[in-house]
């Protein structure tokens, strides 16, 4: 009888069984759901929205493109795509976690956007999509969560369609020594803090800063995304590489 192998995987600073990296995943986002919105004002004193700006900018996006916002949560990028596709376009708010589904659906109906989006709970490393589907995938502030990254990543590259173009906006490493000392008293003293206050829940934002160190730095995941594919990858690195936008094609 062939043995089952057992894999260990990283939930923050602990080492966790692979098998169980999602539920745990799951937990803290069904903690943090319905507070989402305003600790991510909080927390980035407003500038996540410059970054994800950014990340529209960087699409290329159009009318009649068809777009999957992976991870996307609450749905900021999803509301922008909605906006620009138009009638003829597309996009899919895909997330593993139905708290953060639900979360954004209301959200985004409570605007007024229903005619061209749809809502997708899914596992990024097996996209539930025939091959060649999509013009864009995003996936913003999600990828650090994901058992295994690269099989992701390589489900990412089967779905898009040739010329199409992924963008990972995601926390990284600081490009100075003394930016990295304030970030890490921020994350690892304010950010449990402002999360026990706020949310009630100190141990989710605690996990949050613990996976952000354990995420690969800028130069690693550009490697990661070339093995499994993308192509003229690059990133830009924002806030002195706190965050960076890593964006790959598919030729």
């Amino acid at each position: 009888m062939e043995q089952k192998q057992n894999t260990t995987t990283h939930f923050g600073y602990k080492t966790v069984d692979a098998e169980q990296k999602a539920s745990l995943v799951a937990d803290v986002f069904h903690s943090v759901a319905a507070k989402y919105d305003v600790m991510n004002d909080l927390m980035s004193m407003g500038i996540h929205r410059l970054w994800k700006r950014q990340t529209i900018a960087s699409s290329g996006v159009r009318k009649g493109h068809k777009v999957l916002d992976l991870a996307g949560g609450t749905g900021d990028l999803t509301a922008k795509f909605s906006q620009i596709i138009g009638e003829t376009g597309q996009v899919i708010l895909g997330d593993i976690n139905d708290s953060m589904l639900k979360v954004g659906r209301e959200k985004l109906r409570n605007l007024g956007l229903v005619g061209n989006i749809e809502y997708v709970q899914m596992n990024a490393e097996a996209l539930p999509f025939p091959d060649n589907t999509f013009d864009i995938i995003t996936i913003a502030f999600g990828l650090r969560n994901v058992t295994d990254k690269s099989k992701a990543l390589a489900s990412m590259h089967r779905v898009l369609k040739p010329g199409g173009r992924l963008l990972v906006l995601e926390f990284s490493k600081p490009n100075s020594e003394a930016l990295a000392k304030i970030y890490d008293f921020y994350s690892f003293n304010i950010l449990p803090t402002m999360g026990k206050v706020i949310a009630n829940d100190s141990e989710s934002y605690q996990y949050l800063a613990e996976s952000i160190r354990m995420h690969p730095d800028q130069e690693t995941l550009k490697e990661m995304m070339n093995e499994v594919g993308f192509e003229q990858t690059t990133y830009q690195n924002l806030t002195g590489g706190i965050v960076a936008l890593h964006r790959g094609f598919k030729f």
